[in-house]
């Protein structure tokens, strides 16, 4: 005879005994409040951010769940309509409408307002028909989940016909302001002849090869024929133009380092780099062009192709280091490397710098296919012996001024670094997690002597490499 369970209670609970359908249906009743999912609440959005650029303009959305959404373009005017589900409205995606710039690009005006229970509809009044890329991010470095709406135009920005436009090239590959002109206080006088004595110092070389850099002898004289005249007037001059694309480190949603004022390293390098600029285009037939020029992202491979797009000789990312010690200090320079990294800490910086994709926010769903054949491309060993030499020349003025955390030019996989056809180099100014040091970083004049560092170095590098011609078909 089985013994009875003790979890047995004494009531009758027969399958028809009223008691056994009355516990049955509590105990249902209990399963499924334990089941059935609570009812979803509204996503909150945390912060709204619109970020204008030449090239595109962002809209970010940070909020803390992962947003889905549809979006449609209109014509007649053109217009994005996106609506965003699981989202109720609140004060902080009102207060996208006034983030919008009257300067912005692309974008006229933002309306904002519930569509229907659960749904968000936002509507961008353009100013053209724009290309929208509409994705999300999920949380990094101290960010909830972004929705991000870039509005591209549909012909991209070329940074050649923008830098023609600024009057800063030629059809020919000569300045405007250099062509026929005559006067000595052009800021890009015409280069001297090609057999002007070479000057014996390094540095003044520069100026005397400018004719000779990439150009053609001048013609031999004419022996003149007995009874004919020949006409005589000055040898043509040629002038070979010197691309530099600079590159201010992160921009837009990723900040860089922050040291402990608070200084940012985006707007650090961007400041160094406009002085940089402006004293390398104070050198004869130097053209610069930067890979950003205000506060906004430019994703990594885009740096790349904007320098291949301008033809460059010289391609120079600046930034602003940090460590987890605050005693860490000095400057140093780093090149590409296909062997692995010169040092741990320069293999531990060059992947923290390739998370910038991840921090500024590119859409990894569109691929640059042109950029992965350059990215992956075996032919970069000439490009590294050079980027090597320019390193040392820069690395050896910036020793003048501060403190230099290497004494050599170190190597890493650094993804910005991966155009084949352009030496480059990238310059940590200083450390911005060192107090002392993120002190100078703030300092006009340290960054002003910061530039002209650089500068001498980039004098010193193609006063003893000079470019070699390029197609003016190119």
């Amino acid at each position: 005879m089985p013994r009875p369970s003790r979890l047995r209670p004494a009531a009758d609970l027969s399958p028809a005994s009223p008691h056994r359908r009355t516990v049955l249906k509590a105990g249902g009743t209990l399963l499924l409040s334990v089941v059935a999912p609570l009812p979803a609440s509204a996503a909150q959005i945390l912060a709204v951010r619109v970020w204008p650029a030449p090239d595109y303009t962002r809209v970010t959305l940070e909020n803390d769940s992962n947003l889905k959404t549809t979006q449609f373009l209109v014509t007649d005017p053109p217009r994005l309509v996106v609506d965003i589900e699981g989202l109720a409205l609140n004060d902080t995606l009102k207060s996208l409408v006034a983030k919008v710039e009257s300067n912005d690009p692309y974008i006229k005006q933002v309306r904002v307002g519930q569509n229907r229970p659960n749904v968000v509809r936002l509507v961008l009044d353009l100013k053209e028909e724009i290309k929208p890329q509409v994705f999300t991010l999920a949380p990094v470095a101290g960010y909830r989940h972004r929705l991000i709406l870039d509005l591209y135009p549909l012909t991209p920005v070329d940074p050649l016909a923008e830098m023609i436009a600024k009057g800063e090239w030629s059809n020919d590959g000569v300045p405007a302001a250099a062509v026929g002109s005559a006067n000595p206080a052009s800021p890009l006088p015409a280069a001297p002849p090609a057999r002007t004595e070479v000057a014996p110092d390094a540095v003044a070389k520069l100026e005397s090869q400018q004719a000779a850099i990439g150009g053609t002898p001048p013609p031999q004289p004419v022996q003149p024929t007995p009874g004919k005249q020949v006409a005589t007037g000055p040898a043509p001059k040629v002038v070979r133009m010197v691309t530099i694309a600079l590159d201010p480190g992160h921009g837009g949603e990723d900040p860089g380092a922050i040291g402990a004022r608070g200084s940012r390293e985006k707007d650090i390098v961007l400041a160094v780099a406009k002085r940089l600029k402006t004293k390398l285009e104070a050198l004869p037939n130097m053209r610069v062009m930067l890979t950003r020029d205000g506060d906004y992202f430019v994703p990594l491979g885009q740096r790349v192709q904007k320098a291949r797009q301008v033809q460059a000789d010289l391609f120079v990312s600046i930034h602003a280091d940090a460590w987890i010690s605050p005693t860490a200090r000095g400057s140093s320079v780093f090149v590409l490397s296909e062997k692995g990294a010169s040092s741990s800490a320069a293999r531990w910086l060059a992947n923290d710098q390739n998370k910038a994709d991840l921090i500024g926010g590119a859409n990894s769903a569109v691929p640059d296919r042109q950029l992965a054949s350059v990215l992956f491309d075996l032919s970069t060993t000439a490009q590294i012996n050079d980027s090597l030499k320019v390193g040392k020349a820069v690395l050896r003025e910036i020793g003048g001024i501060n403190r230099l955390h290497k004494a050599a030019v170190e190597q890493a996989g650094f993804a910005v670094l991966k155009a084949p056809d352009i030496p480059s180099i990238l310059v940590e100014t200083a450390f911005i997690s060192n107090p002392e040091e993120e002190a100078k970083l703030r300092d006009d004049g340290y960054q002003n002597q910061l530039a002209e560092a650089i500068t001498k170095g980039i004098r010193r590098y193609f006063a003893d490499n000079p470019p070699l011609a390029k197609s003016r078909q190119t």
